[in-house]
């Protein structure tokens, strides 16, 4: 009985802790977006500024995970946890104090350095505490908890903004942090992974080739896809992704070792996390727009009436996370995608510069049933898909794919609403977002094609390789 209470209250702990670090995280993505207009007016800056309190963000944070997680499983998944945890909060207070538009470009950078170290280590150091007939039911609380994050972004960031001061979509991580730092001390297991020295040449190559590709991106659709500086960043980071893909199939140590990627279902779901977030990061940020500029909504009610669909996860991804556990990940994501591609083309056709929002409501439920269908079964399925000592970098890889989906996303529909349509009228905003969402839509399809690929698993299989190679530490924790 006491070793079945320590389990539980490990567990719920972890899940506690792990869940709330994550929603910080993930919180940050959007957050700042609604409220640029008052940060603009208060510290000044151009519209580059601007993008840049965005951008600064999402590019540590991408380029950095995978070598957040390596350096977890290198000197221990806790200890790291914990530093970058410091780090996202301490840069949080920073940016809440900024006195200009340099300093919390700069604040907000810090932010994605402790994000990069903090969010792959969530995962590993869940999947350590709870026991693997669990892990399924636990990844869907902890994909709810992330998908409102994702929900809350605009809504928090618009509603603080309008009815305090944008300091506080800052503030806001402070006191979370605060708290998060002392019981991740007392109540999380150390655990490690390989125990091999860091692959400093795979970081240098891996995290250049993601910073030229995401730069890119994000300067993309602002600075015009045949400006000198987007086209050197494109291709550099090509050349440097594809000389990381070439040193890591000859390296002795790799920080991301290529043969995990013949695994089907590794590369399945790793290819269906990449083209999920392309449609869906890049939909939300014109869709939320379409609200706002052409229906009149204000920042608020934007984020309320978003909730059907960014909201979903809270309600339907714990019960996808029993399911998984009960018939397996793969149908669930493989049909949680395919809704999310039906709902985007539904509202490709409705779209107009007068729509009700009766009208768009069947729209957003399926895409958010299908956005929450995704989240829990997929992080089930990348944990299972390698071995534990590997799931540190396993969840690193994934993440830093879902950020770069999410950027490319969002310029590749940005560039598809500038070619057919812009902001001049509504009904010329209308005639951009129609094909951008129909290229969502079938980017999302595609998705649910890669997540098919991934190999058929009786019940309960995803957690079995996990379950039957317990590393000590987190054999160790279940024990006590």
């Amino acid at each position: 009985m006491s070793e079945q209470t320590a389990r539980r209250g490990g567990a719920v702990w972890a899940l506690v802790i792990t869940s709330v670090a994550g929603f910080m995280a993930a919180l940050d993505n959007l957050v700042v977006t609604t409220a640029l207009p008052s940060i603009r007016e208060d510290l000044g800056g151009a519209l580059d500024d601007l993008e840049w309190t965005v951008s600064a963000y999402t590019l540590t944070f991408a380029v950095l995970l995978m070598f957040g997680a390596a350096l977890g499983d290198r000197f221990g998944r806790r200890r790291l946890f914990i530093a970058g945890l410091a780090v996202f909060t301490a840069a949080s207070a920073a940016a809440a104090m900024a006195p200009g538009i340099g300093s919390l470009i700069a604040a907000r950078g810090l932010q994605g350095v402790g994000a990069a170290v903090m969010m792959p280590l969530t995962l590993t150091l869940l999947t350590a505490a709870v026991p693997a007939a669990r892990r399924g039911t636990a990844y869907g609380i902890w994909g709810a908890v992330n998908g409102l994050a994702v929900a809350s972004g605009p809504l928090i960031g618009g509603s603080l903004t309008e009815h305090i001061s944008w300091h506080w979509i800052f503030w806001l991580n402070v006191p979370l942090g605060v708290a998060l730092l002392p019981l991740a001390r007392l109540r999380l297991a150390e655990s490690r992974g390989t125990g091999a020295r860091l692959d400093l040449p795979g970081t240098l190559l891996a995290s250049g080739g993601l910073f030229g590709i995401v730069y890119g991106l994000v300067r993309g659709p602002a600075d015009g896809w045949t400006d000198s500086l987007v086209l050197t960043a494109l291709f550099a980071g090509g050349a440097l992704l594809a000389g990381f893909v070439l040193y890591s199939t000859r390296a002795q140590n790799p920080m991301l070792p290529m043969r995990l990627f013949r695994s089907r279902a590794f590369s399945g779901i790793n290819a269906a996390s990449l083209l999920m977030f392309v449609g869906m990061f890049g939909s939300i940020f014109l869709l939320s727009q379409y609200m706002q500029g052409v229906l009149g909504y204000s920042p608020t009610e934007a984020g309320l009436r978003m909730l059907p669909w960014t909201g979903m996860p809270m309600l339907v991804a714990p019960v996808a996370g029993i399911l998984s556990d009960r018939v397996g990940g793969r149908p669930v994501v493989a049909t949680g995608l395919f809704l999310q591609a039906v709902g985007l083309g539904y509202l490709a056709w409705v779209v107009s510069a007068d729509v009700s929002y009766t009208a768009q409501l069947p729209g957003l439920i399926v895409s958010g049933i299908g956005m929450a269908l995704y989240f829990a079964p997929a992080a089930n399925l990348v944990m299972s898909s390698v071995r534990p000592q590997e799931q540190g970098i396993a969840s690193g890889a994934n993440n830093a794919l879902r950020e770069v989906g999410g950027a490319l996303g969002i310029a590749v529909m940005a560039s598809i609403f500038s070619a057919q349509g812009g902001y001049e009228s509504a009904q010329s905003f209308v005639d951009g977002l129609r094909p951008a969402l129909v290229t969502g839509s079938g980017v999302v399809a595609l998705a649910a094609v890669a997540a098919l690929l991934i190999p058929a698993r009786g019940r309960g299989q995803e957690s079995a390789p996990a379950a039957d190679h317990t590393p000590a530490p987190a054999a160790e924790a279940l024990s006590h």
